[in-house]
């Protein structure tokens, strides 16, 4: 069963472009970091932090390694590695009938990456503003 709602998010992931971002969140999109302990509300703050996970998390070194899914829905398990710390997590991806993104989970281990990603993801949100 096709998702064209990954198929959008996995073609993102290869040429970010945040114009596309931008249209492929719902306007009360949520989204839930590994860092920070309530949700994000709104398209604009869950725009602000998958614009800059996508600067901090991406590159050349990231890549999907596993992908689970239902109709609407999708886990997408990824690594990296980022100033010398393997990163493993996973993107909990929900969308809506449109095609668009209404909840973004994502979760982090180990710790020491953890911790690394607050630090990089809070200077990269300052910037953004």
């Amino acid at each position: 069963m096709s998702n064209p709602g990954l198929e959008r998010w996995h073609s993102y992931i290869k040429a970010p472009d945040h114009k596309v971002l931008w249209q492929m969140l719902h306007p009360d999109a949520v989204f839930e970091s590994p860092v920070v302990h309530t949700p994000q509300r709104g398209r604009d703050i869950v725009y602000k932090y998958l614009a800059s996970a996508d600067k901090v998390l991406g590159g050349p070194g990231f890549a999907y390694i596993g992908e689970w899914t239902a109709p609407n829905s999708a886990v997408l398990e990824f690594t990296n590695t980022i100033n010398g710390i393997a990163i493993d997590g996973i993107d909990m991806i929900t969308w809506n009938d449109e095609g668009q993104i209404t909840h973004f989970k994502v979760m982090v281990r180990p710790l020491k990456a953890v911790n690394m990603l607050h630090q990089m993801m809070g200077e990269m949100l300052a910037k953004a503003g």
